[in-house]
């Protein structure tokens, strides 16, 4: 009997696969992202101390951006990770696409990042 294995846990078996490759320090900390129907995020993760160094979503009350589930909310959310990351001396960053596929708000979220100065 063929067993169905649904789509985030594929996603998640990808991503597993990809951590184990991309790492985040302190000087160059992991870009990752999530992206759900609704929403999309991005922290800057510092893995050899296991902290969160910013973060910026589509969720959050005061940024006004919007949807997330469409380009332009993941264009606003990679111009805010981009700009608190400047403010906190950060310029290079290892890029975590979280398993899925490098198009569509992923992507739009990446190329915000660098247009606002990040360097992956």
């Amino acid at each position: 009997m063929i067993q169905k294995v649904s789509r985030d846990a594929n996603r998640r078996k990808i991503h597993a696969r990809l951590r184990r490759k991309v790492q985040g320090t302190s000087q160059r900390p992991r870009l990752a992202i999530f992206r759900s129907l609704h929403h999309i995020y991005a922290q800057l993760i510092d893995d050899g101390q296991g902290r969160t160094m910013a973060a910026a979503s589509t969720t959050e009350k005061g940024a006004r951006l919007g949807g997330g589930g469409n380009l332009e909310g993941a264009k606003a959310v990679g111009k805010l990770i981009a700009e608190r990351a400047r403010e906190k001396g950060i310029q290079q960053v290892v890029f975590d696409r979280g398993g899925y596929l490098y198009h569509g708000r992923v992507k739009a979220l990446a190329e915000a990042a660098r247009e606002g100065g990040l360097e992956f």
